[in-house]
């Protein structure tokens, strides 16, 4: 039979056959390249017709046919990984095509999966959440100058939902001395604080009650670890043992530990704090444009997140709480 009118079945053997000899790939690759050539070889098939009147015949491929090929394996709940594994191993069966015979052009070359659907944001419950940042770890003294630290960090965290770069970041006060100027400041008398965010913007975030309180407990402690000769570190908000700026690194470790001191079962970090800040502050106002402003998001997309976490919760309290929508009701 002329190469020309030769059969998928017969180019795609011809193929693995050169993968193997000339590439030398592993027999558990070629498996691999085996599988995902004869899945384009079953899409491409015409339905209902016999095997050989079904096969297609690869050097009149369109660009059309793999993109219908490639939205099926979507439409079967393929992920994106999986499809652009697949895209690539026919790209270069048709690459290796284009060489063995007069291909125009590479049907699969501008063929893209599609994007990898992100991962929700992790968020606390909000009884958890309060529990996590009011509740003194029981192997600390409530009254030690660490854990006023900690719970006035981890109060503001969640009280402004801030980055942990941007906590690190706050000074006493709005302090501008030589060429030393405030990232962000707190303003206990107004109960806002003002932080630095991406690209350089401020921004100014209200402080809730709890926190402030945490933060005024906190303020005679910090007094004592302040040194007289301690630069500009001596302006920070929240201080180390050693009188240095408090650091995003030791924040999330101080962070985590205390998680695990006070029974809380999730590997816990800074940034789940501020999920769970934006989840239920929406949860509660349904106000978009505001948790965008607090966020800081340049753009109502990275907001918009939120609307399906708080979805995921209804959709969980809805199957928790309705009789006909328990999926292991049985009726």
């Amino acid at each position: 039979m002329d190469d020309a009118a030769a059969p998928a079945s017969s180019l795609i053997a011809q193929y693995l056959s050169f993968l193997r000899s000339q590439r030398k790939l592993s027999p558990h690759t070629l498996s691999g390249y085996a599988r995902d050539l004869q899945e384009l070889r079953a899409l491409l098939a015409v339905p209902g017709a016999s095997p050989d009147a079904g096969e297609p015949l690869l050097q009149q491929v369109t660009q059309v046919q793999i993109r219908k090929c490639a939205a099926r394996l979507h439409a079967r709940g393929l992920n994106a990984r999986s499809i652009s594994r697949k895209l690539s191993a026919w790209r270069g069966l048709f690459a290796w095509l284009a060489l063995e015979q007069a291909m125009r052009a590479n049907p699969v070359d501008g063929i893209k999966p599609p994007k990898k659907s992100k991962p929700l944001p992790k968020a606390l419950p909000a009884d958890d959440a309060i529990r996590l940042v009011s509740q003194v770890d029981p192997a600390r003294d409530p009254a030690s100058t660490l854990a006023a630290c900690n719970r006035a960090m981890f109060e503001l965290l969640y009280s402004s939902g801030l980055r942990v770069s941007e906590l690190v970041g706050i000074d006493v006060a709005d302090v501008r001395e030589g060429s030393y100027e405030s990232a962000g400041w707190i303003d206990l008398a107004e109960a806002e604080v003002t932080v630095t965010g991406k690209g350089g913007k401020k921004r100014k975030v209200p402080v809730g009650k709890a926190a402030l309180q945490a933060i005024n407990d906190w303020l005679p402690l910090r007094a004592s670890l302040v040194k007289a000769d301690g630069g500009t570190d001596g302006h920070a908000l929240f201080l180390n043992e050693r009188g240095a700026r408090m650091s995003p690194r030791v924040t999330q470790l101080r962070l985590n530990a205390h998680a695990k001191g006070v029974g809380m079962p999730a590997d816990v970090h800074p940034h789940m704090l501020r999920h769970s800040f934006a989840s239920h502050v929406l949860q509660s106002s349904g106000d978009l444009r505001a948790v965008q402003e607090m966020l800081g998001h340049a753009s109502i997309s990275a907001t918009q997140v939120y609307t399906a976490l708080d979805f995921q919760r209804l959709a969980q309290v809805y199957d928790q709480a309705h009789p006909r929508a328990r999926k292991n009701s049985g009726k």
